[in-house]
């Protein structure tokens, strides 16, 4: 996105280093990542970055308002997903935005979801450490990962501050559904290597009474003090083969890092209560009282699913004519991507995840690290971007 630095990556770039990139970062955990890691990192304007953070504090601005738990309790699909001792603030928040053109040309961020919930903290971190030994020599000089002069060093203390903080790390979990099976299980090596946790499935998860407690490899119990919940309720849903002694509905003596009811607070279903420069329009589709003529320039998603299932992108009165559930979906207008990241032959589109933390320390909800996706397929996945290069899961360095 700033040319003279694109043209200069480009030019220097082989895939002789981009295969020593890859094989590095299988081998830092001796695991071979599952999805598509780009060929490149994105290059970030001063300008995007302010836009970036104004877009991050305007949608703050929402989610800190003192009503916002009581304008998002119709999230909760069913009162037997609300998960007890609910804390005030989500830990981790996750904003992301589609790079797009404004009226005048100028690259503007697009709110496309939201989540209150981890992704990849550790992993990115990786990744952005891998492409400035592999690639360094084109990175320039003043360009970061993290913004407000955090340190790659600073980043890891604040992470383990929140997540760990003065607790045994033995006593921490990091707790998923058969872990070593998920497309994000080098992250959860990570971490783990970072921080010194168990990454533990939730079938291995023991409870008596409100203690929650493993077995160690030596078959000694250990009393779980947190859980860094890693589980997507979408995925928990339709896994009814598991044998699991928790219930997040039980009353555990536990902390969570962070509590699993804002996964559903700030998801899509917040994306109506959210207006501004950045904001698609949106729509609750039961509450519609008239269906906007230009479909063409809408997307259809429903309120819960997992990795984009069940989004609609050519969207027909007659779909939505045939929904029995409508309370259930979300009518979002379609935001255009904007092709701006050049490479050897078409340009790439990019979605920046800006990733955010709860500091407990200073009570405040920063931007810590980013996530980036290129495409160059009619939306960002795997399916879409089938045999093409130059797209994936990167990171963004932004101009200091």
């Amino acid at each position: 996105m700033i040319k003279p630095i694109r043209d200069v990556y480009n030019a220097n770039f082989s895939e002789e280093k981009y295969d020593a990139f890859l094989k590095d970062i299988n081998g830092t955990y001796n695991y071979h990542v599952p999805f598509k890691i780009a060929e490149t990192p994105v290059f970030l304007s001063k300008a995007l970055k302010e836009k970036l953070i104004e877009a991050c504090d305007d949608i703050m601005s929402v989610i800190n308002k003192s009503n916002f738990k009581e304008l998002t309790d119709g999230a909760f699909f069913d009162a037997n997903t609300i998960v007890p001792n609910e804390d005030e603030q989500s830990k981790f928040i996750q904003l992301d935005f589609g790079i797009c053109k404004d009226e005048k040309g100028d690259l503007t961020p697009k709110l496309i979801e939201l989540q209150g919930f981890p992704s990849l903290y550790y992993f990115q971190e990786l990744l952005g450490r891998k492409y400035i030994k592999h690639f360094g020599n084109v990175i320039p000089e003043g360009f970061s990962q993290h913004l407000n002069g955090m340190t790659a060093d600073d980043y890891l203390v604040l992470l383990k501050q929140e997540i760990v903080g003065d607790t045994n790390p033995k006593q921490v979990v990091l707790l998923e559904i058969e872990p070593e099976k998920q497309a994000t299980a080098v992250d959860f090596y990570a971490t783990a290597k970072e921080l010194g946790i168990k990454v533990l499935c939730i079938t291995d998860l023991k409870k008596r009474g409100k203690i929650l407690y493993y077995l160690d490899e030596n078959k000694s119990e250990v009393e779980v003090s947190k859980i860094y919940n890693r589980i997507i309720f979408d995925e928990l849903h339709q896994r009814t083969d598991l044998k699991t002694e928790f219930s997040f509905q039980d009353e555990v003596d536990v902390e969570w890092i962070g509590h699993p009811n804002w996964f559903y607070r700030i998801s899509k279903y917040t994306m109506p209560l959210l207006k501004g420069d950045y904001v698609p329009k949106s729509y609750y589709l039961d509450q519609l009282k008239e269906i906007p003529s230009d479909l063409e320039n809408y997307v259809l998603k429903p309120l819960y699913s997992f990795a984009g299932a069940g989004v609609e992108i050519h969207v027909t009165k007659k779909m939505i004519d045939g929904l029995s559930n409508k309370s259930n979906y979300l009518m979002q207008e379609k935001v255009a991507y904007a092709p701006v990241i050049e490479t050897m032959d078409v340009p790439a589109k990019c979605e920046i995840r800006m990733m955010m933390l709860h500091n407990s320390k200073t009570n405040k909800t920063e931007i810590v690290s980013n996530l980036m996706r290129l495409s160059k397929g009619e939306m960002v996945g795997v399916k879409y971007n089938k045999d093409k290069t130059w797209v994936g899961g990167s990171t963004g360095f932004f101009e200091n």
